[in-house]
């Protein structure tokens, strides 16, 4: 890829506002849990869109199969895939990622009502537009929803796989995590699947999802700058929406 250093350079500040956001302070009694995961799960939920949004476009999804586009794009995107939808939890039951942060959720106390409400509506049929309007959530949430839901459904492949793999992937700071463990410790077989939630995420992410897409994005763009520079400024868009989100749930709390 031409430019690498340029196109993360570029991302940098945002990452940084991330990594370092004063969220995390504020994350230290099980009621700023319970509320930062009621917020986050719409995070985790419409991240597989995203995934999804790309095997479609990157794999044959239509009978009579046919190949589709690079066979190393194809495994790539279908190995993400696997490992987000089809992974398992801590007890080796099979599980998406969104199904183990709901059960971490009820465990917590964190309250489900809303995700449910926008998922079941969905499944009902309703258009995801009107699904997300007429959710009781909060218009920060609904925003960030819009942003990720558009990209999925309307991007070019570029443009998703950007968001997806810059804009989404491994942003969650240690700090975080030992916030997380250090409340295991006080309460417990509680926060059991929250803590192998997020240990296997960045297991994941960092060691085989990061990387796989980061493969995937140089197919995607060769050496096209102009698909680079799309790529780029979706990825910041993408950035700005978590950092938005993040500062609204610190309000929150």
């Amino acid at each position: 890829m031409k430019n690498t250093a340029v196109f993360e350079d570029r991302l940098t500040p945002f990452r940084d506002q991330l990594l370092h956001h004063p969220l995390y302070e504020k994350l230290h009694t099980p009621k700023a849990i319970q509320t930062f995961m009621s917020y986050h799960v719409f995070a985790v939920w419409d991240f597989m869109s995203l995934v999804k949004a790309l095997q479609l476009k990157l794999t044959s999804t239509t009978l009579p199969w046919i190949p589709v586009g690079s066979p190393s794009t194809r495994r790539l995107i279908n190995e993400i895939v696997w490992g987000e939808e089809s992974d398992v939890d801590q007890l080796n039951n099979p599980a998406s990622h969104f199904e183990m942060y709901l059960k971490a959720m009820e465990e917590v106390g964190a309250d489900t009502a809303p995700i449910y409400q926008l998922v079941t509506n969905i499944k009902s049929g309703i258009p995801w537009e009107k699904a997300v309007e007429h959710t009781s959530i909060p218009n920060e949430i609904k925003s960030f929803l819009q942003f990720s839901l558009a990209t999925a459904t309307q991007a070019p492949v570029h443009v998703i796989a950007s968001v997806f793999t810059y804009g989404r992937e491994d942003l969650i700071p240690d700090l975080f995590i030992a916030i997380i463990k250090e409340m295991a410790q006080q309460q417990g077989d509680d926060y059991k699947t929250l803590v192998y939630y997020f240990e296997r995420h960045i297991e994941v992410d960092s060691g085989e999802h990061g990387p796989m897409a980061q493969q995937m994005m140089q197919e995607l763009c060769g050496d096209n700058t102009s698909l680079w520079d799309e790529a780029n400024e979706a990825a910041q868009q993408a950035l700005q929406k978590r950092i938005a989100l993040w500062d609204f749930i610190e309000k929150s709390i």
